[in-house]
């Protein structure tokens, strides 16, 4: 997975096709979030649940442990590792949902240069990203090694054309069991390793290369290239 997405819905939009009855605790606010290209260290909307309680923070896009100060903060995991390497031992209790509308992967295009793609679900549906992560508790201010990874698994079907690495994306079902604070590591593992949404449920196409450069951020970077 390419290290673009968009996040443009409002959060209200995202939260409504998880069906959890609470009130929403709401620290990203009410309006669209207009994020049509997305990269890491952006802060993104991240959902997780604290006291039965869902909330929505603006959290970082990459984390590293504060040991590994000698490289980038990754903004994925595989999910093949993440449960056993040390590298994510102190976040993997801590899980979350990063939903999107789709994310953006770039295919060589020989002479041509690379040419992104776009992805996302065929019904249009919020994508429901798991993500692990050090973010906010109890409503507390964003601190400054705050941050979160979204995990991904090997593409299969028609996306190996496209890219050979994807995120972890649940169905609504699955997306509230791995928030449940009560689920089990053993049972988010075995979730994030088996029971993503297939490639079947995704549709992709070629958009223009302006979505290539961070500063572009225009709705119509999601605009299928004719």
């Amino acid at each position: 997975m390419c290290g673009r997405l968009s996040q443009y819905r409002g959060i209200h939009d995202f939260v409504a096709v998880l069906s959890i009855p609470d009130a929403l605790i709401n620290h990203v606010g009410d309006e669209p979030l207009a994020r049509y290209n997305a990269a890491p260290t952006t802060q993104l909307a991240l959902l997780h649940l604290e006291n039965e309680r869902l909330h929505a923070d603006p959290v970082r896009w990459g984390w590293r442990p504060h040991w590994a100060t000698d490289r980038v903060a990754p903004i994925n995991a595989r999910v093949e590792k993440v449960a056993h390497g040390p590298y994510f031992r102190a976040i993997w209790p801590h899980r979350a949902i990063c939903p999107i509308d789709n994310w953006f992967e770039w295919v060589d295009g020989g002479e041509a240069g690379k040419q992104p793609w776009l992805i996302r679900r065929r019904d249009r549906k919020p994508v429901l990203c798991a993500a692990i992560g050090q973010y906010p508790i109890g409503g507390a201010p964003i601190r400054e090694h705050d941050g979160f990874v979204i995990l991904t698994a090997d593409s299969a079907g028609g996306m190996l054309d496209v890219h050979d690495r994807r995120p972890v994306v649940f169905s609504p079902e699955l997306a509230r069991e791995w928030l449940d604070p009560a689920t089990p590591k053993e049972r988010a593992e075995e979730m994030a390793l088996s029971q993503g949404e297939v490639s079947d449920v995704f549709e992709w196409y070629r958009v223009d290369k302006a979505v290539g450069n961070v500063r572009n951020q225009s709705a119509s970077l999601i605009n299928e290239l004719k």
